[in-house]
């Protein structure tokens, strides 16, 4: 259904291209207003917990709307969130703005609109070329990311060719959030509604109730991990310790994000030579020992090249994720098991940059590394002994 497919990974690549620079740019954005760690990583965690909390109203209630319809309203949100983001300087308004909102600091996707992009998309494609629809969703984020990160620079830019203050040049980046949040709008209308028998399907969690609670929860301790090093955070501490720009971080992050959407493409491949969850674990084990030995990195130059090969194989494992959700429910499932195991990524996802933020605050800066990779190390070796000799069969 390419009428299908086409918008969504057009609205995953426009809204990764804001993930990319808003990731790059909220701490130093938050710094300049005054704030300090603490409140960079608390924004980060409000942020991930209002998102947590509108998938669960999706699963709860999403079936009584389409998913279109629902999308479009994300879109809305999204437009609200970069305009009063643009205009608020105080921190408790930009917390609220933050739980209701769709802004994401993170390198991954944990919106609302995540869940109801995963199902249509799992629609609309055969078992067999499931994983490789995953990959290009993956792709479509990951790439655009990349070059988002590279519009981090275009603040500092303006500030010094323009003469433009730098938080007004901020400002105007987020008024670009909330611009795409209306072209977003657009492309979700072109979403075809679904069939009535096609919605009549949808059920909730059954024969796959199970195992589909298992990965949730093995899931939720894999967000929690990755919310201690989100690239707010990431670039936040990389500000801290070697004095980075924004402009900098910017460019670092546009190279990781090559080496993420690359590592996507070869994920499909492997996955079909030893499986979906080998290709989870194997790939995420090494990513999880560059990140720890980064942490203890005495030179910029070197923990940049360790960073580097950590992006290169630590997204290998989101489409075969994906791909082995959707394998392991039935058909009718597939809806309700994307909302269960993205809510306790959500949930854990939003505890952890506080935490990590008042780590850093306290002058543990390279604290939130090594522990983000230990526990993703444990995780691994969990998903691989629970899991790896599960039969797929759909």
């Amino acid at each position: 259904m390419p009428q299908e497919i086409t918008p969504l990974l057009a609205g995953r690549a426009l809204r990764g291209f804001c993930d990319g620079f808003v990731a790059v740019l909220l701490p130093a954005y938050l710094l300049a207003l005054g704030f300090d760690q603490f409140a960079v990583g608390l924004i980060s965690s409000v942020t991930l917990i209002g998102s947590a909390i509108a998938t669960i109203l999706v699963g709860l209630i999403g079936s009584r709307f389409s998913q279109r319809r629902l999308l479009m309203f994300a879109a809305v949100l999204m437009c609200a969130t970069g305009a009063a983001f643009a205009g608020l300087s105080s921190l408790w308004p930009l917390l609220i703005v933050a739980f209701v909102g769709t802004l994401n600091p993170s390198s991954g996707d944990v919106s609302v609109f995540l869940p109801l992009e995963q199902a249509r998309l799992a629609g609309a494609a055969a078992p067999d070329a499931r994983t490789a629809l995953f990959a290009r969703y993956g792709i479509a984020g990951s790439l655009s990311a990349a070059f988002g990160a590279l519009a981090a620079a275009v603040p500092a830019s303006l500030a010094k060719h323009a003469g433009l203050p730098f938080l007004d040049a901020v400002r105007l980046m987020f008024v670009v959030y909330a611009l795409t949040g209306i072209a977003l709008w657009a492309l979700y209308a072109r979403l075809p509604e679904p069939h009535p028998q096609s919605t009549s399907t949808a059920a909730p969690l059954g024969p796959s109730r199970r195992i589909v609670i298992r990965l949730a929860m093995l899931f939720s301790v894999d967000a929690f991990a990755g919310g201690l090093v989100v690239n707010a955070l990431l670039s936040l501490w990389l500000m801290q310790r070697f004095g980075m720009s924004p402009g900098t971080a910017g460019q670092f992050f546009f190279w990781a994000g090559l080496l993420t959407t690359a590592s996507q493409f070869a994920a499909v491949p492997l996955a079909r030579k030893i499986g979906l969850v080998n290709t989870m674990v194997f790939t995420h084990i090494p990513s999880s020992a560059f990140l720890i030995a980064a942490a203890f990195s005495p030179s910029l130059t070197l923990t940049l090249l360790l960073l580097l090969a950590r992006s290169a194989l630590s997204q290998m494992d989101v489409p075969t994720r994906t791909a082995f959700v959707m394998a392991v429910v039935t058909p009718a499932e597939r809806a309700a098991a994307a909302s269960l195991t993205a809510v306790p990524r959500s949930l854990a996802a939003a505890i952890s940059p506080a935490l990590a933020g008042g780590l850093m605050a306290m002058g543990w800066a390279g604290a939130p590394l090594v522990a983000c990779g230990v526990l993703k190390i444990g995780y691994d070796l969990t998903i691989l002994a629970a899991f790896g000799r599960v039969r797929l069969s759909s």
